[in-house]
Order: structure tokens, then sequence, then C-alpha cells
């Protein structure tokens, strides 16, 4: 098991090294991306995202789910739901921000 050690620390650096550092966003940006969770979002999420057509999209909920998964739902939307692809639309780091947003309750 120790000769394992410098292997899987050798791996988990090279994969920490490959994952992008979320780039900070304009605060322009920001207001845009809040604009659209309340209002597009929230035609289906319900306009506080406590569920509607879609599922809530509380902190409580959000919070155990992985953020790549949330950023992979908002960039591809989900198969079989109501769920649009938003890829179009957004960028990978705006999706980022709208799950840590969502995770961290931007609309109670």
């Amino acid at each position: 098991m120790t000769r394992r050690i410098p292997y899987l620390l050798a791996l988990a650096f090279s994969f920490a090294m490959a994952v992008p550092v979320a780039a900070a966003l304009e605060p322009e940006r920001e207001r845009a991306l809040g604009n659209l969770l309340v209002h597009d979002c929230g035609s289906c999420h319900g306009t506080r995202l406590r569920g509607g057509l879609g599922p809530p999209l509380t902190p409580d909920r959000m919070r155990h789910l992985p953020r790549d998964w949330i950023v992979d739902a908002i960039l591809d939307g989900r198969r079989g739901t109501a769920m649009p692809p938003w890829r179009a639309l957004l960028t990978p780091e705006d999706a980022a921000w709208l799950a840590r947003s969502l995770q961290s309750g931007v609309v109670e």
C-alpha cells in the first residue's frame, strides 16, 4: 500500500492541474445571470425556485449534488425532462456561477 502513495499523489496532483479554476465574472454578468436565474429558471422551477414544472432548486436540495453535475445539467439539459440545454447561451463559467449560486442560496 505504501508503494502506491506516490502514485496516488501524482495522480491527484495531475487531476488538480487539469481542473480549470473558475474565472471570476464581471459584476454586470453576475447581475444578468441572477436575473436569468430568477426569471428564466424561475419560469419552470418557480420564482422562488421552490418548484413548479421543474423540481425545487433550493440550497438544501442543491448542496448534496456535485457541482459538476449541476453545471452539466445546466449546459446540456436533462434528457427525458423539460430541462432544456443552455449551452448555446451560457458559458461553462456562467453555468458554474449559477451552480454555486444555487448551492449557496442566492434566492431565498
